[in-house]
């Protein structure tokens, strides 16, 4: 295997992986069973022009779009500098809004740095691609 083919492969993985989570943390806590901390999240922003029900699923709808971005644009860095992003900003809000959930195990700081730093690595691997 020559090294494109290997950084090739390496950035499929990371699109794979990056995608698979969106999906699932879109569709599994949001979508399919609209899970209390989603409920509770969204109720303390104080955002009310749609029922919190509605705003869980919508945003779980926004999370899967954002996955399968993952798998159409596969060489994109503006994608990944967005998922470096939102993992910043959704570990803050977190840790503003749930400070306690950063001391168990499994925690949304572990899901949210793991997250960007595959993108960090993307990033590096488009780069060379270039």
């Amino acid at each position: 295997m020559n090294p494109l083919q290997a950084i090739n492969r390496a950035l499929f993985s990371i699109q794979i992986t990056l995608a698979v989570l969106w999906i699932y943390q879109g569709l599994v806590p949001k979508v399919i069973y609209k899970v209390i901390e989603e409920q509770l999240f969204w109720q303390m922003t104080g955002i009310q022009f749609l029922p919190t029900a509605r705003l869980i699923e919508l945003s779980g709808i926004a999370e899967i779009i954002f996955g399968l971005l993952f798998l159409i644009f596969r060489h994109s860095k503006t994608l990944h500098y967005l998922n470096i992003t939102g993992m910043l900003f959704f570990c803050a809000i977190v840790a503003i809004l749930y400070p306690h959930s950063f001391t168990q195990a499994f925690n949304p700081f572990v899901m949210n740095v793991a997250m960007a730093g595959l993108s960090v690595v993307a990033i590096q691997l488009v780069s060379v691609r270039q």
